[in-house]
């Protein structure tokens, strides 16, 4: 593949993201790109999130990778990912923009339903995404809604499931869920809790859980592995809603709704593919005129995605959060995040 790098969108810790052109006269590629672009310090996550979306293979509802490319500017080789890429950015931005009002429920719902069939086809391949937030679901001119950054991603079966005595932070602590503070487990489960708070934040513009600025993340790390306390359920979310919600946010993981089951709840019954595209598309063009469509299709908000691992034996939930504040944990303001450029 020939391409040409564009302006870059956006940063992160190891990374960044630029528009790719595609200067080869082909129907097999798109015509505009995103690459994902990497120093040979972060050149094996991305390996990693390419092996990922090859063992995904095709989902309407998981965005593409085209391949992966070694490229040499200023005298350095970089590795590049080509992605699919979202002209209208991640659904974060989107809900940003509406200044706290939330979406409409039926456009939660449509938007819910899309990303439960691509939960359920990353589950049934044997993956965890790991990092399930409005960030990472991209929206696109067409209508489509889908999954993307697939950088923490991992088995949930065989050897590559972490020890239970290890320490390990995966994901974004506002999404996390109770069995991965208390017991180190990214499976399946932890995704649909995940995909709860992602749809509080849609309905209602906040956060599912809410923090005082400033404050340690030890703080909301027990308010979720310890005790009854759930997340905020909005109040004027309809009751199907508020049903659905109370599915993703058991605090048992093996009592918790699979996304294979969330797909048949009433709240997403009536689906994107029951809606007239074109009437959809019209809709998304009216709101481009009072939103207008982020650069960076991979923008992230505070307390960001972070992974990290360290191999200390825990006996129990107070023992692993105790961990998570000693000298050696984590800067958790400064995670593994994507920063738009504006």
């Amino acid at each position: 593949m020939e391409w040409v790098r564009g302006e870059t969108v956006g940063f992160g810790t190891f990374s960044t993201v630029s528009v790719a052109t595609n200067t080869r006269d082909s129907g097999d590629f798109p015509a505009i790109m995103a690459v994902k672009s990497s120093d040979s310090y972060g050149a094996a996550s991305l390996s990693k999130e390419k092996s990922v979306l090859d063992s995904l293979g095709d989902c309407p509802e998981i965005v593409r990778c085209y391949g992966e490319d070694l490229t040499v500017e200023n005298g350095e080789k970089m590795h590049n990912l080509l992605l699919e890429y979202a002209s209208r950015g991640s659904l974060a931005t989107h809900v940003k923009k509406l200044g706290g009002e939330g979406l409409p429920e039926s456009t939660v719902r449509r938007h819910t339903g899309s990303v439960l069939r691509g939960l359920r086809h990353i589950h049934a391949i044997g993956f965890a995404h790991c990092d399930i937030k409005l960030g990472n679901i991209l929206l696109f001119n067409d209508g489509a809604v889908k999954i993307a950054d697939f950088g923490l991603a991992r088995r949930v079966d065989g050897d590559l499931t972490p020890s239970k005595k290890s320490v390990e932070i995966r994901g974004t602590p506002l999404y996390m869920a109770p069995e991965s503070v208390n017991e180190n487990e990214y499976g399946s489960a932890a995704d649909v809790w995940a995909l709860g708070c992602a749809v509080v934040e849609m309905f209602s513009g906040k956060t599912a859980w809410s923090v005082k600025e400033g404050s340690h993340f030890m703080s909301l790390l027990i308010r979720i592995g310890v005790g009854d306390e759930l997340p905020k359920i909005p109040e004027m979310l309809s009751e199907e809603g508020k049903d659905f919600l109370l599915k993703c946010f058991v605090k048992d993981p093996e009592k918790r709704w699979t996304a294979e089951m969330l797909l048949n709840h009433s709240f997403v019954a009536v689906d994107l593919e029951d809606y007239h595209r074109e009437d959809f598309v019209v809709k998304f063009k009216e709101e481009e005129k009072v939103l207008m469509s982020p650069k960076c299709p991979f923008e992230f908000h505070d307390w960001e995605s972070f992974t990290s691992d360290s191999h200390t034996s825990l006996d129990s939930p107070v023992e692993r959060l105790g961990s998570l504040v000693s000298g050696s944990s984590p800067d958790w303001s400064v995670g593994g995040s994507w920063v738009t450029v504006r």
